[in-house]
């Protein structure tokens, strides 16, 4: 790991920041309100494409903590992140709506979970 590369607490930061954006856009917006906004579909789809990078790093980078954590979709936030990136004028809409509200509050509440425990190991003894 180069000296400028983010450090695993930056990644997971990344991921929270990213999800917590995504669920402050959308609120208690409906679907056909999401789906007609296409400033908001962009918004959306560019913070979706940030969690599957930063996801991506963590694995490439932080390898054993992936390894140690398989209940977050790790390598499904970046085969998404992929689809959205080479595939933009395609994006399916009713795929992403379904992984904002059912896929990203769990993984937003699993990786603020690890990230506190990951801050808190830095902290020093009281």
């Amino acid at each position: 790991m180069s000296s400028k590369e983010p450090r695993l607490p930056d990644y997971l930061g990344h991921i929270v920041e990213a999800i917590t954006r995504i669920e402050g856009y959308i609120g208690d917006m409906p679907k056909e309100a999401f789906v007609a906004n296409q400033l908001l579909v962009d918004a959306v789809v560019r913070n979706i494409e940030i969690v599957g990078e930063a996801s991506n790093r963590v694995t490439k980078h932080h390898r054993e903590f992936r390894d140690a954590h398989p209940e977050v979709e790790w390598r499904g936030s970046y085969e998404m992140r992929s689809a959205i990136a080479h595939d933009y004028f395609k994006v399916d809409l009713d795929l992403v709506w379904d992984t904002l509200k059912n896929d990203l509050p769990a993984m937003r509440a699993t990786v603020q979970g690890l990230l506190d425990e990951l801050n808190a190991k830095d902290r020093p003894a009281a």
